[in-house]
């Protein structure tokens, strides 16, 4: 299929080939796309891919994490491009149905150091351009509180950062006409429940035969 992680289940499915499309999650640091990522993995089919956050790819690698503009249109500017390039070795193996993106090219909106205008001129692009790149986005709300917040080498945001950053990413995706949200004053297994079944529905009819509904 790709070298992705894809969907730990064989599928009835008797298609050779499928016509895939992506599909974003997304949401500020923390709110749980990490575990929706990891139940998707153990709960669909092999027909669904999942693509790896392109900022965990650029900053895991070394890339250098500066506070002044010059240093974070540099970053951004090389995690929109890896994003771009997952996509489409993703988007290349019609086995694939579906591509669970960990974020999208408009997530970068929340971190850009200047205007939205100077984002969509840097990367030669409009937002009608990118939002048509993705047939849904499931956007998972980071929670008020610090329950469950933990910061990493990676995620290095306070948790009163990881919201507002949240917001600016909900702000970049509201274009989109299917835009769903989980909301954060659910509790996490609740969150969890709700966006698989969110993003179950964006699967095609016959992949979903094996499914069933997620134990309680």
């Amino acid at each position: 299929m790709n070298d992705l992680p894809t969907g730990s289940h064989a599928c009835n499915c008797k298609k050779v080939r499928h016509e895939p499309k992506l599909v974003v999650l997304t949401g500020g640091p923390g709110g749980g796309k990490t575990a929706v990522l990891e139940m998707a993995r153990r709960y669909f089919c092999r027909h669904v891919a999942i693509a790896p956050e392109a900022a965990s790819i650029v900053f895991g690698g070394g890339f250098p994490r500066s506070q002044m503009p010059r240093g974070q249109r540099a970053s951004q500017q090389a995690i929109f491009h890896v994003q771009r390039a997952i996509e489409t070795v993703a988007l290349e193996s019609r086995q694939t149905a579906v591509v669970l993106c960990d974020r999208g090219t408009l997530d970068g909106l929340a971190y850009w150091p200047g205007t939205r205008q100077s984002f969509f001129e840097e990367f030669e692009t409009t937002m009608e351009q990118e939002l048509s790149r993705y047939s849904a986005v499931v956007h998972v709300e980071v929670p008020a509180l610090a329950w469950g917040y933990e910061k990493n080498r990676i995620r290095r945001e306070s948790v009163t950062q990881a919201r507002k950053i949240d917001q600016r990413i909900a702000h970049a995706w509201r274009g989109h006409p299917r835009v769903m949200n989980v909301g954060a004053q659910a509790g996490f297994l609740d969150k969890l429940a709700c966006a698989i079944e969110l993003l179950r529905g964006e699967l095609p009819a016959c992949c979903q035969t094996h499914l069933h509904a997620l134990p309680d």
